[in-house]
């Protein structure tokens, strides 16, 4: 039996239950390679290695130096596991240079600088495998760029970041708060502790960057996603959500137009009635529309030693299955070959249309609704749903709740202008996206 040999550049969480995997599955995994093949773990970079392993290590050789691993001869496959764009970029560039094979989770050098690698890759014909880069153990990449091949995808949308769906589903609970709830998902360890990539979106958008190109065809264009986070979504924002119909999710969408495409992450008021609405805790989903197919759900966890590593083991074995495959017959890592890819340009969010969620306070007097509903329509914005109850802060104030029409997003920002230069409006007004994903 043929034995492939690995390179794991990282050892925590992913690598240690990549390490697992292979230990605990290995029989399977070589029925699946047609007992012609086994897998090996040669060496191992860690950056200390005075650290104990949580997985079993003692049939594993470590090195701190991880260019030493993809050096190794005796190393057939790279699979980067460390994160970061700078060590991490060297080593897979040095790979590619010596003909190896790539394995990665890392969504933020994919997203970041995956042209030039996958430009590389190509004219070195090294394929480059990166499944677990987005939503872990759902094979959303492989869906999107062989599963639904057939199809002229629509829309993309997905709920990408289990830390950011933790917060809004536990702040449903009464009395719950954000900041309070950001503590108990760092205790538990669902958000780092500088959560900045998961609460403000960063993540999100690295992914959806992701699956925008593979999707569309286009190229990665990390910098153009409009991203905007979920600190400032309250829990008076969500139940006022609920008694309205719907959810309030933070949301990755990548959408076609006419005249370009749409990629962007922020709060998005769904019906409650879609299922993605119903997806809550640490759980990720996407749901992707295509012109045959129509909208399809995959669901599951996005994070994790056992999902991730899931993720990375399978493109492990996708890439042994294909290690003297002509690079011709491989399926391109973004599911079209750079010369097919598409220069179409991103949309500003400024001429994106969406309706959208308002809550403000007003003064409790006569005709202020009049005021409210003449400044909205001179800027053609409709309200569709309308809801009114005294203040919980200000007894002399109400709160206005509402939904409105499809508007673009830059007669929506001149109307909350112009409404909040009213006396009678008390403070900012806090305004959600609507998108009825259908």
């Amino acid at each position: 039996m043929k034995q492939v040999r690995i390179g794991l550049l990282g050892f925590g969480t992913v690598g240690g239950g990549t390490a697992t995997i292979l230990n605990q599955t290995l029989k399977t995994i070589e029925r699946r390679l047609n007992g012609q093949i086994t897998l090996k773990i040669e060496q191992v970079a860690v950056r200390d290695l005075s650290l104990s392993r949580e997985a079993d290590v003692d049939k594993l050789s470590f090195t701190d130096s991880a260019m030493e691993v993809v050096e190794n001869p005796q190393v057939d496959i790279v699979v980067e596991l460390m994160g970061g764009t700078t060590i991490a970029k060297q080593c897979i560039e040095r790979a590619i240079e010596l003909g190896k094979p790539v394995v990665t989770a890392n969504k933020a050098l994919i997203a970041e600088q995956g042209n030039q690698l996958f430009k590389l890759a190509e004219q070195k014909a090294v394929p480059i495998a990166y499944e677990a880069a987005v939503a872990g153990g759902i094979p959303i990449i492989k869906a999107l760029r062989e599963g639904l091949s057939a199809n002229q995808i629509e829309w993309v949308a997905g709920i990408i970041n289990g830390t950011g769906n933790y917060i809004l589903t536990e702040m449903k609970k009464p009395g719950a708060d954000f900041s309070e709830v950001l503590k108990t998902a760092q205790a538990l360890g669902y958000a780092e502790a500088d959560p900045t990539f998961d609460v403000e979106g960063i993540d999100a958008a690295h992914k959806l960057t992701i699956m925008a190109s593979i999707a569309f065809g286009i190229p990665l264009q990390f910098e153009k996603v409009y991203t905007e986070g979920i600190s400032q979504v309250t829990a008076e924002d969500i139940q006022f959500a609920k008694q309205l119909g719907y959810e309030i999710k933070h949301l990755g969408i990548a959408s076609r137009s006419d005249n370009g495409y749409s990629l962007r992450v922020h709060p998005t008021l769904i019906p409650d009635s879609v299922l993605i609405a119903q997806v809550n805790g640490v759980m990720n989903a996407v749901m992707v529309s295509g012109n045959h197919v129509g909208s399809t759900l995959y669901y599951g966890p996005g994070a994790g030693a056992g999902p991730t590593a899931s993720a990375v083991v399978a493109d492990i074995v996708d890439l042994v299955r294909g290690l003297h495959q002509p690079p011709d017959d491989r399926v391109p890592a973004l599911g079209f070959g750079l010369d097919q890819l598409e220069t179409a340009s991103v949309i500003d969010i400024d001429a994106i249309t969406t309706a959208f969620y308002l809550r403000f306070f007003v003064k409790d007097n006569a005709g202020v609704l009049a005021k409210v509903t003449s400044i909205l329509a001179r800027f053609n914005i409709n309200i569709e749903l309308l809801h009114q109850e005294p203040s919980n802060q200000n007894p002399d104030d109400a709160t206005l709740v509402m939904i409105t029409n499809a508007v673009p997003e830059s007669d929506f920002n001149a109307a909350v202008r112009a409404l909040e230069s009213l006396d009678s409006i008390d403070g900012k007004i806090a305004r959600i996206r609507v998108d009825a994903l259908d």
